[in-house]
């Protein structure tokens, strides 16, 4: 059984986020998905949709397995835990696969790394431009 891990911050849940999910869960048989904690993100702004809900959301979609919270201390963590065969990235996550690799080999983890390069081509496939189409059109 191959299994694939898949990690973001999954804020406003868009056609995006579901094409990275499908095809990463398309390179195993089981899709993890890891939450980015509220606390964690700082890469961006801040979610507007609590943890929790978040969690809840990408949980309840057909194409997750299972999802779980992201360690507040160490991003390697659920890693550890969960021993995934595969990790992705999306087309426009910040972590570099490089260094991720080598961090994983240094761990004594065994994952390989792929990046999804596939982005879903429509207006609203990102939580920054729903925020700003409704502060356009409601503010």
């Amino acid at each position: 059984m191959t299994r694939v891990m898949a990690t973001g911050t999954f804020d406003i849940l868009h056609p995006g986020h579901l094409l990275y999910l499908e095809r990463s869960r398309a390179l195993g048989d089981e899709l993890v998905v890891v939450v980015a904690r509220d606390i964690n993100v700082r890469h961006k702004p801040k979610p507007v949709i609590p943890e929790d809900q978040r969690l809840r959301m990408v949980s309840a979609l057909k194409v997750v397995d299972m999802a779980v919270l992201g360690s507040r201390t160490d991003i390697f963590e659920p890693v550890r835990e969960l021993r995934p065969d595969i990790i992705t990235l999306g087309y426009d996550q910040y972590m570099d696969e490089s260094w991720l690799q080598g961090e994983l080999k240094r761990r004594g983890l065994q994952a390989r790394v792929v990046r999804i390069s596939e982005m879903e081509p429509c207006e609203l496939c990102s939580s920054r431009q729903i925020v700003e189409k409704i502060l356009k059109e409601r503010c």
